[in-house]
């Protein structure tokens, strides 16, 4: 059986690419779309934050727009493949754990 083919779906070479100059990349797939972030850096997540602290959703579109590496710009665009991409996009935002111990 054939997979579809998702509007915005780049190549393997193209995402072996960005995985060379960026990291880690993630998709994010919805109603036959499909747009590519790279993990944010804390220039980015600062962004988001700053800006998220007047309007909780501009936090998501920040975050969005500087992670962006290609793929459909629909995803960004219409409301609904938005609102959609914003239920698994705080799951780029690895956080590791750390210790602190009181000497």
């Amino acid at each position: 059986m054939a997979t579809q083919k998702l509007t915005g779906q780049a190549t393997e070479s193209q995402i072996q690419e960005w995985k060379e100059k960026y990291g880690d990349i993630f998709s994010i797939k919805t109603e036959g779309h499909v747009c590519y972030l790279r993990k944010p850096n804390r220039k980015a997540i600062s962004y988001a934050t700053v800006a998220g602290k007047t309007d909780p959703l501009k936090f998501n579109e920040v975050l969005m727009r500087e992670c962006w590496v290609g793929g459909s710009d629909e995803v960004r665009k219409n409301d609904d493949m938005f609102m959609a991409a914003c239920g698994v996009l705080d799951k780029i935002i690895e956080l590791k754990q750390a210790e602190l111990e009181k000497l």
